[in-house]
């Protein structure tokens, strides 16, 4: 493996003279949606009348916002509901209740989030940036680097079609609601912090001003930005935390995870300890297993106790990834035995461990794999 570099930019820089997302409702609160209507010399009370459509009744086009004077539609749908992405594919595994959609931004970028239905629940995998800055090497969208941020609304419009397709039925098992979110899609969260909890927070919105989800059905991810972590800790906002770990040991996460080389394995998990304790919420641990590479017996007995180090009183949990290979990468899935084995030391330690069940292999399910394709 090549020699890690030694600083990574706590969020990178985006090239200047960028245009901007179009400015949406879900990118406001709802004074925001108010004001910008009457400085527009359009009618404040529209405001609420949009929201219900959009987060409401999930309503997509504007013949049926008939509550709307014909007159100011489009004038209204225009300043406050603009399109914001084009799907460019949809590809189905599981029988139709995994749905992967490649999107197409304003301004070219391509992002992709996933649909999965369970029989107890409907989650969205959402994309955070177009690209990433992280540089994992064994991740697709590391690979690509960092095109730019996305906009609180382009966040959330992805779940917001999700939520569509459920409620139209579309999805097999007939009409239903998204449930989960999970910010697990391309880009680094916590890089694009102000976006990501404007996008929570309309997601947690009652509604008509948002979705009305419950905070506890939805998980943030990262890959340990500690300064973003402890502010997520003090915005009072109840998600479920997941630290993208993947290594117990510095030497090797240095070489996986870039940024450790900023932020250590024990300031990382300090720093996801710390919120566990602030919000009582248990925070997930993501380990993407890599045969030979960091599936050894003797690192899950090293992950256990870096873990039970900080507390035992159940303030964590281990999710143990399959990892989906990309075409013509060294990095492939562990042995099923030696999961096993990884699973057995961990859970002799007492910490909680699963195996994530992986979906969409069939539809380049690792994220990052369809826009890179279609790039």
């Amino acid at each position: 493996m090549s020699d890690a570099p030694k600083q990574l930019p706590l969020v990178l820089a985006e090239p200047r003279g960028r245009k901007k997302p179009p400015r949406h409702l879900a990118d406001l609160d709802e004074d925001g949606r108010k004001d910008l209507l009457t400085e527009m010399g359009l009618p404040g009370f529209r405001a609420k009348q949009l929201s219900t459509h959009y987060f409401g009744r999930l309503v997509d086009d504007p013949a049926e916002m008939t509550d709307l004077p014909a007159g100011q539609r489009d004038e209204l749908v225009s300043a406050l509901l603009p399109e914001l992405m084009t799907p460019l594919r949809t590809m189905e595994a599981d029988k139709g209740t995994t749905r992967k959609t490649l999107w197409k931004l304003f301004d070219g970028a391509l992002v992709e989030s996933v649909l999965m239905r369970y029989p107890d629940r409907a989650t969205v995998c959402v994309s955070s940036q177009a690209g990433c800055g992280m540089a994992c090497p064994f991740c697709a969208t590391g690979q690509g680097g960092l095109q730019r941020n996305m906009s609180t609304a382009e966040i959330v419009e992805q779940v917001v079609a999700g939520a569509r397709s459920m409620a139209r039925g579309e999805v097999p098992g007939g009409p239903g609601r998204v449930s989960n979110v999970v910010f697990m899609g391309m880009g680094e969260p916590l890089a694009n912090y102000n976006a990501v909890i404007g996008a929570v927070r309309r997601l947690t919105d009652p509604s008509p001003a948002g979705l009305g989800m419950s905070a506890r059905g939805v998980t943030v991810s990262t890959v340990g930005l500690v300064p973003r972590i402890k502010q997520l800790t003090e915005e009072g906002i109840p998600v479920t935390l997941a630290l993208s770990l993947h290594a117990p040991d510095d030497e090797l996460r240095n070489e996986l995870v870039p940024i450790n080389t900023r932020f250590s394995v024990d300031e990382t998990v300090d720093a996801a300890w710390g919120y566990a304790e602030k919000t009582k919420r248990r925070v997930s641990i993501e380990y993407a297993m890599m045969r030979g590479i960091n599936d050894q017996a003797w690192r899950a007995d090293l992950l256990g106790d870096v873990l039970r180090a900080r507390g035992d009183w159940g303030w964590v949990h281990v999710n143990l990834i399959p990892l989906n290979p990309t075409p013509g990468s060294k990095w492939t899935a562990s042995d099923p035995k030696d999961e096993r084995e990884f699973v057995r030391r961990l859970e002799a330690k007492g910490i909680p461990t699963t195996v994530r069940d992986t979906r969409g292999r069939e539809i380049d399910g690792a994220c990052g794999q369809l826009a890179a394709t279609e790039a």
